[in-house]
């Protein structure tokens, strides 16, 4: 019996999810009234809490591990409290936004209780914590809007010596210095200056859009890039670098700038292939990772297999080997999704981050102010190539970067940063949106 109600239940999560996200394009194609938006997110979070419910209870079946219940209860209860402070103090927001972020962090904390009910646990924590810490963005909001554009030397002198921190006295992890302990906690502060350094470009961009300004905001990039090569962390290099491009090219639309970009990034990949030995791995093993599998080419095959291994059904939670793949549940928790839960889960959690960058996009367009709407579309861009570079990665698209899937993986600081991102997003629309723009 216990066999017949995992593999029922695996089933119905597809179907429960694959019904979330055809919903949720519906949503945002179509125009409904207010009182058809209510009942449709409402339906959505039932879909939800089904989903989520299927999958802890199906871990239950199979373990017969009672503490997989109790991160069950703590992952609703999260997943509600962060629909009440939304619904509660994120007045006129993107109800579909904040779904989009239940099912996301939902399903990455159903996958963590898969790989290591420890790290879902602490991942509950820091989710409650950060939903706690951002409810206070709309008051902020609301008392200090005019102040955030004014602090550009602030966030630049405090992004830099973040990074300088990390360059000086980080934690080498995989070949790159990306974190320092503080008290015995390990945090990665890059993931802080990714959001400071939108805000920085945005401030800039809103007191001057000049030559000069360009060339300014393009010096201090190529200091955080040079920073981030010398710590040997090529992947944040690589986000800050499209970030600067992307908010560039939407205040300036000089299109030459995107050609250009795609040279220097070219450019970059072949110097550090050359010149940097974990970087010149990973692209061997993005070639021909079988030719390599004993050694560079090991984490990725493994997650080819287990891609492969899982089809378009999945083989079901607990029924598959995700935990061969080094470091799963932070850079390849996408490979383990799709192993146990299958491809057309895969695809749908694809679709849904897609459909949040559109709302990043779309929100950020709504906005009155440039400031705050420039600082949307930075943070858009991190969020979207964030998911890309993860994704990519764990397909053999591009080469692994070691970048996190924001939401779902494992990541004390990736997550925080994360849901500041979002209710910034929020408090930004709330505040500053045109009107009947909803």
């Amino acid at each position: 019996m216990t066999s017949v109600f995992i593999q029922t239940a695996k089933y119905l999560m597809i179907a429960l999810i694959v019904t979330y996200t055809v919903q949720s394009f519906l949503i945002f194609l179509r125009h409904h009234s207010e009182q058809a938006k209510r009942i449709l997110f409402k339906e959505q979070m039932v879909l939800i809490y089904l989903f989520l419910s299927l999958g802890f209870l199906s871990m239950t079946a199979y373990t017969g591990e009672q503490q997989i219940l109790l991160l069950f209860a703590f992952t609703l209860a999260v997943i509600t409290l962060l629909q009440l402070v939304y619904r509660l103090v994120y007045v006129h927001g993107s109800i579909l936004l904040c779904n989009h972020m239940c099912i996301l962090f939902g399903t990455g904390i159903l996958i963590l209780t898969r790989l290591n009910q420890q790290q879902a646990l602490r991942q509950l924590i820091i989710g409650a914590v950060s939903i706690g810490f951002t409810a206070f963005f709309p008051y902020l909001m609301s008392k200090k809007q005019d102040t955030f554009r004014k602090w550009k030397w602030v966030y630049l002198i405090v992004s830099a010596t973040l990074l300088l921190l990390v360059l000086i006295a980080g934690q080498t992890s995989y070949g790159a210095k990306i974190s320092v302990a503080i008290g015995g906690i390990s945090i990665q502060p890059v993931e802080l200056v990714k959001l400071l350094y939108v805000f920085f470009l945005a401030a800039m961009y809103y007191e001057k859009q000049t030559v000069v300004t360009a060339l300014f905001t393009g010096g201090c990039t190529a200091a955080f890039l040079l920073i981030l090569a010398a710590a040997r962390d090529l992947g944040a290099a690589l986000i800050f670098f499209v970030i600067y491009v992307g908010m560039t090219y939407a205040v300036y639309r000089k299109w030459v700038l995107l050609p250009a970009a795609a040279g220097v990034v070219l450019l970059a990949m072949i110097g550090a292939g050359k010149s940097l030995g974990h970087v010149s791995n990973r692209i061997i093993a993005w070639k021909d990772p079988l030719s390599a599998i004993d050694d560079q080419g090991y984490q990725i095959s493994q997650s080819l297999f287990g891609i492969g291994t899982g089809s378009w059904m999945g083989s079901g939670l607990f029924m598959g080997r995700p935990k061969s793949i080094p470091v799963v549940s932070k850079d390849f928790i996408f490979s383990a999704i799709s192993e146990e839960l299958g491809a057309i889960v895969a695809i749908a959690v694809i679709l849904i981050s897609m459909l949040t960058l559109l709302l990043f996009f779309r929100m950020a367009r709504a906005m009155q102010d440039p400031f705050y709407r420039w600082v949307s579309l930075g943070m858009g861009i991190c969020y979207g190539f964030q998911v890309f570079l993860t994704i990519g990665g764990c397909i053999k698209l591009i080469p692994s970067t070691g970048v996190t899937f924001p939401l779902v993986s494992y990541g004390g600081s990736s997550l925080f940063v994360t849901f500041c991102m979002f209710a910034l997003l929020e408090s930004f629309y709330i505040t500053t949106k045109k009107k009947d723009s909803r």
